[in-house]
C-alpha cells in the first residue's frame, strides 16, 4: 500500500489543533479527517476517532502495526512541516506522496 497523496489544512487560532489532513492511498483509498494536534512534546498525528457514550473515544481507523504507523506518520508530519514552511510564499498545499509500506 503506498500513500499517494497528502493534502493540509491548516487551522488558525486554535492552540492544539494545528491541521486536518486526508490521506489518499493507492489512488483509490481517502481517510478524511486525520488530525495534527499540538502536544507536550510537540506535535502528532491523531486518527479519526468516534465519541463512545461513555465519553472515551475510539479510533474509526488506525495502522495495526508500528512499522505502517511510523510511514503514515512521518508522511503526514513532513507534509505539515513542508506546507507551514511553504505558507509565507504561498505554494500549492497538495503534493503528490509516494511512500509505501
Amino acid at each position: 500500500m503506498r500513500i499517494t497523496e497528502v493534502k493540509i489544512l491548516k487551522v488558525d487560532g486554535d492552540e492544539k489543533l494545528k491541521a486536518y489532513v486526508t490521506i489518499k492511498f493507492d489512488d483509490c483509498f481517502v481517510v478524511r479527517d486525520v488530525k495534527v494536534i499540538n502536544g507536550n512534546s510537540g506535535v502528532f498525528v491523531a486518527m479519526p476517532a468516534k465519541r463512545m457514550k461513555d465519553g472515551t473515544y475510539r479510533d474509526l481507523i488506525h495502522p495495526i502495526d508500528k512499522t505502517t504507523r511510523t510511514m503514515l506518520e512521518d508522511t503526514v508530519l513532513d507534509e505539515y512541516k513542508r506546507v507551514t514552511a511553504a505558507t509565507a510564499t504561498k505554494a500549492p498545499m497538495t503534493t503528490p506522496k509516494l511512500a509505501s509500506v
